[in-house]
């Protein structure tokens, strides 16, 4: 058996782990009284949802003094205190709980509020009792009395002529507890099966590289053919990817029949991070057999576009720039070109970008197309950019009253859909939102689809520092469209969030879209690299698919551009975090075969 342990933790400087990213629930795992090892790399795992006004106006809010239990159905409810984000009672909430249900302890439903009090509570416990097959909730109130009552489920009304006092609230002894893990405010621990806690270790700990395999038989006739055999590198949580050779055959007579003993080297390409510097936003794109690389412009202040051409991925690392778009040569965009991203629509090449007539407060979706038969790396070959609208021909944001930017494109069995963040600023600053429409395959820049609003930054780490979901793009893997967003400020803490969606699924229908409560890679991740995110995503000519994304070298250091390959864990969701070093293990990489001539 596992056992679990359900924390908190102390909050760092706001740029490392504020408070918004403290007060949340965090899981640590333990097996046969080995030390605790913190999952998800000690950043939080349940987060509460802010407060939504009438008005649409978010309020942020935490959870703190989490509880975990054990249903009788052998699945899991977590109950908080929620509260504002320095700390201070929620009044909204004062006299309830929170409490979310999970089977696996990844994904949460949070029920709606439990009320027991109607007095601020400020701690609490709960267990299942078998002998009278009920729930008990204990909890204390400011003036320091505790109560109990019992209840059937967590999802009805409670029935409070049942309440009784207590001397003292069931806390799980903690005096003897050491651990190593940064910040941890320990809570409780639960009991968990071999069969669960090997899933959450695979699911949220990075996998690394335990073994390279080779075919058991290689028979060749030329060096084309032993250039064709792949390894299968296998990872700690049981998951391959195919791995190219490079060969020493420099000794092998392909003319000459017979068996040869060879050493190659498993290849893998190298991006040492930052690969452009004061590159935000980067996308890479392929047309007509070439790779292109854009990104945001952040060395003049996000006034001109550059792109990169060449024949693979890794010779974009040092490719020539040639700049195709900048603020002085359309009257309509004098300032802020964001967010640039490569998109073939109905075999078409565009780029999706935003621009602004007028600064920050009009900034809006563009599209620019290449000119039939024209070369990317020409200027003049680049139609003017369009302003994306709606069905009725109108923005989609009236001018001055909130801003568009990040669009991406999502093809999915035969249509187009678009998917960008959105932020009404008029009556009120609603922060960014991700939203959502079908677009016209012939003009992209034309919505054919009502707009949906798909994501919004209610959780502590998308509205960190400042409310924002923003970036969004597609990567289509396995039946499911997973749409990676980054959400907070853009500084040392933005993080890469996940939307999932089945492929066969109503796209246009908000509910087929699964967020998920914790960001999928954080400055917890990869160390040296602060405040990850706008990412987006290219499949090589090997199949493999690459992330490319922006970070900060340090905490004060620009925003600057970045390679890794995605893995994909044993449920098929992407893995960010897999740095090269997990990726290959550097002492397997030299391999030995009996190759057989044939």
């Amino acid at each position: 058996m596992y056992k679990l342990l359900n924390y908190q933790r102390e909050e760092k400087h706001t740029d490392l782990y504020s408070e918004k990213l403290a007060k949340s629930m965090h899981l640590a795992i333990q097996k046969e009284n080995k030390p605790f090892e913190a999952l998800n790399q000690n950043f939080g795992i349940l987060f509460a949802k802010a407060y939504e006004a009438e008005n649409e106006v978010l309020h942020p809010k935490q959870l703190v003094n989490s509880w975990l239990l054990n249903t009788k159905d052998d699945q899991f409810v977590v109950v908080a205190v929620r509260v504002n984000p320095d700390g201070s009672s929620d009044e909204i909430s004062k006299g309830s709980i929170l409490v979310f249900e999970s089977k696996n302890l990844l994904q949460y439903t949070e029920l709606p509020l439990l009320k027991l009090s109607d007095q601020t509570i400020v701690d609490l416990t709960a267990n299942y009792d078998a002998s009278i097959d009920q729930y008990v909730i204990n909890w204390q109130e400011t003036d320091g009395s505790c109560y109990q009552v019992t209840v059937a489920d967590f999802t009805s009304e409670v029935d409070l002529t049942n309440k009784k006092a207590i001397d003292q609230l069931p806390l799980e002894d903690f005096t003897e507890f050491t651990t190593e893990i940064e910040g941890v405010i320990p809570r409780n621990t639960i009991e968990i099966s071999d069969e669960l806690g090997d899933y959450l270790v695979k699911k949220l700990t990075t996998p690394v590289n335990i073994e390279i395999n080779l075919p058991e038989s290689i028979e060749v006739s030329s060096l084309e053919q032993l250039n064709a055999v792949k390894a299968t590198a296998v990872y700690s949580d049981g998951t391959t990817a195919t791995k190219k050779i490079d060969w020493f055959a420099d000794q092998v007579d392909f003319d000459q029949p017979g068996e040869y003993e060879v050493k190659g080297k498993v290849h893998q390409d190298h991006y040492p991070f930052p690969i452009a510097w004061d590159r935000a936003d980067p996308c890479i794109g392929k047309w007509n057999g070439k790779y292109y690389f854009i990104a945001t412009n952040d060395a003049d202040g996000n006034n001109s576009l550059y792109i990169r051409e060449a024949n693979s991925i890794p010779e974009l690392v040092t490719a020539q720039e040639i700049r195709i778009l900048d603020t002085q040569q359309y009257p309509e965009f004098k300032s802020l070109l964001w967010a640039p991203e490569f998109h073939i629509v109905n075999d078409r090449f565009y780029i999706f970008h935003a621009g602004s007539s007028n600064g920050f407060v009009e900034q809006a979706c563009q599209v620019m197309a290449l000119k039939e038969g024209g070369n990317p790396l020409i200027r003049e070959d680049w139609e003017k950019p369009k302003m994306v609208i709606k069905m009725d021909g109108t923005p989609l944001v009236e001018a001055g009253k909130g801003i568009t930017l990040d669009m991406t494109v999502i093809p999915n069995k035969g249509r187009y859909f678009a998917s960008w963040s959105q932020r009404p600023l008029q009556p009120h600053d609603l922060g960014a939102w991700i939203c959502f429409a079908e677009i016209n395959p012939d003009e992209p820049w034309k919505l054919i689809s009502d707009v949906i609003t798909i994501a919004k930054p209610d959780y502590g780490w998308d509205n960190n520092h400042t409310p924002v979901v923003e970036g969004p793009y597609p990567l289509i893997h396995d039946g499911k469209i997973f749409l990676t967003i980054s959400g907070a400020a853009v500084d040392s803490t933005y993080v890469v969030g996940l939307l999932t969606a089945d492929v066969d699924a109503d796209l246009l229908d908000p509910a087929s879209w699964v967020k998920t409560n914790y960001p999928l890679l954080t400055l917890n991740d990869v160390d040296g690299e602060y405040g990850p995110g706008h990412n987006a995503y290219v499949t090589d000519d090997n199949g493999d698919v690459w992330n490319t994304y922006h970070a900060r070298p340090g905490l004060n250091e620009p925003r600057s551009s970045g390679i890794r390959r995605v893995h994909f864990d044993i449920d098929g969701y992407p893995v960010l975090a897999l740095t090269e070093e997990k990726d290959l293990n550097p002492d397997l990489t030299i391999v030995t075969a009996t190759i057989k001539i044939k």
